[in-house]
This record gives C-alpha cells, structure tokens and sequence, in this order.
C-alpha cells in the first residue's frame, strides 16, 4: 500500500457565524412568541416555533463544526469530519418534519380562521425578517462550501420566508381581513422547504453510506488509469465522499511486469496526475501486484 497525504484541506468554516445565527435566532423566537401571545396570531407563533427549531438545529451544526476540527487520532483514524455529515442528515429531517407540521397547521388555519391583532403581528414580523436577513448573510459564503452549513442556511432562508409570508399576513389582515391567504403561502413555502432539503437529506444518505461520488464514471477512471504503459488492469475499487469536500479513492492495481516496490513509486506518481488532474481526485491508496488476484472484476463482491 502507497500512504499518500491529502493535498486538499476542506473550506475553514466559520464557527463563530454559526453562533452568531444561533443566538440571532433565538432572540427572533423569544419576540415572536411574545408578539403572538400579545396579538392572538397564531401564524406568529408558530414562526416562533419554528425559528425556535432551526436555532437549536444551527446550535448543532455549530457544535458539529467545533468537534470535526479536532485532529485524528488512533481510535477514529479520519478524524471527527464526517460529524458534519451527521448533524446535516439530523438537520434535514427536522427541517422536512417541520414543514410537515406547518402544513398541519396551515390546515387548520383555512378550516378555521381566527381574528388576530394584524399591527402587532406585522410589527414583529418585520423584525425577525430583518434578523433572519442578518443571519442569512453571515452563513451565504460559507454554505456554498459546506453541507452541515448549508442546512443551517436552508433553515434560516426557510425562516426568512416564512416571515415574509407573515408580513403580507399581517398587511392584509391588518387592511382587509384576509385571514385565510397566510395559510396558503406556508403551504407553498413548505413545499419549497422540503423540495431544496431532500437534496441535502439525500446527498447525506449517500455520504453516509459511502456511496461513489455524483459526477464521477467509474468505467472512465478506470479506462484512463489502463492506458498508463505498466499496467495490466484495476480492479477492487472503491471510491467514496469522507465529507461532502473529499473524494477519497482505493483500488488494485496488477502490473504488466514484476516490479520492485522501489519501481512503483514512479507509476504511482502517474496515476496520482491522472486521478488528480482529470477526475478531482487527491486522496489514494494503490496496492500494486502482479498475478495476485483472480477476481478482476472492478467491483470487488
């Protein structure tokens, strides 16, 4: 086997955006419950819920954050990176039964209207969108590079809609007692919630169960690796995400000639440059032999 240090580094994400969110959110739920209570909406109360909700799942992705920083070690010899993984399956799920529970909500609120305070409603509201804008901001860069932080992000862009539709609630309700139109729109930001989280739910399920990366043709990597002059074939590979960043590769490789070990170090370095250069691939481990295995096949059962 050829150890081989990784040549990439995932994207440093900021911890202390995720904190600042968490604590954002928070302050968002405490005034939403309160403005609810006081205006008899229960739209805004259950917006607190549901931003109380998504600041204890961006606490989570914070404390996730902080503990796959820690180094490797001999107990967990990748590290504690994959707990990003983890905390953003644990995110989508809560995210989807959330959404699940405002269509509940949003249902009974078409069946059965009540009168509410639209002013105060409408007030409020106006400000946990401003707060939810504020915490959207802070975790946008860091969600293009990060899967545990994109579904802290989705749950505060889900948050920033829903206060959105409780605003255009509170102005009709407030001008024209439209009472029934703020149910509506949860449902279709519900929709929309759940459509953009099974994306992140099954890009997890993938990782989680190192399925091959999207995007890449097995056939093709092993096709390109075959035309390097000393080698007979591949076979045995295994390709998977340790996190949503790194691709990590392992195969055989049985050579055309017995070969000193001393030898291969020349061919390893030419299918690194392929692996590297042609399919994104930086992180690898060969084991070369030379009329070793009888089972050829690519995917070893």
């Amino acid at each position: 086997m050829n150890p081989h240090k990784p040549h990439h580094q995932p994207a440093n994400v900021k911890g202390n955006r995720l904190l600042a969110a968490t604590i954002l959110n928070f302050i968002i739920s405490i005034a939403e419950i309160a403005g609810g209570l006081i205006s008899n909406s229960l739209s805004l109360i259950s917006d607190a819920l549901h931003n109380l909700s998504d600041g204890l799942a961006i606490f989570i992705a914070w404390i996730a954050n902080k503990i796959s920083q820690k180094p490797s070690n001999s107990k967990r010899t990748f590290g504690y990176k994959r707990i990003e993984i983890l905390a953003a399956f644990f995110n989508a799920l809560i995210l989807i039964a959330i959404s699940l529970y405002l269509f509940y909500e949003a249902i009974l609120r078409i069946i059965a209207p009540e009168p509410v305070k639209g002013l105060i409603m409408l007030i409020v509201a106006l400000i946990g969108l401003l707060a939810n804008l504020a915490a959207v901001l802070l975790l946008r860069g860091d969600a293009k590079r990060n899967i545990n932080v994109r579904a802290a992000y989705l749950h505060l862009f889900g948050d920033t809609l829903s206060s959105v539709a409780v605003i255009i609630g509170g102005i009709l309700i407030y001008f024209f007692d439209i009472f029934w139109l703020d149910p509506i729109i949860t449902i279709f930001i519900g929709i929309y919630i759940i459509k953009e989280t099974w994306t992140i739910l099954k890009q997890t399920v993938d990782i989680l169960m190192q399925g091959s990366p999207a995007g890449l043709n097995l056939d093709l990597i092993r096709q390109d690796l075959e035309q390097i002059p000393e080698i007979a074939n591949i076979h045995h590979v295994h390709i998977w995400n340790l996190d949503d960043q790194s691709v990590h590769f392992e195969c055989h490789v049985a050579l055309i000639e017995n070969s000193r070990i001393s030898e291969t170090d020349n061919i390893y370095y030419k299918i690194e440059k392929v692996l590297k250069e042609k399919h994104h691939i930086s992180h690898l481990t060969i084991q070369f032999e030379h009329q070793l295995c009888d089972d050829k096949d690519m995917i070893h059962h």
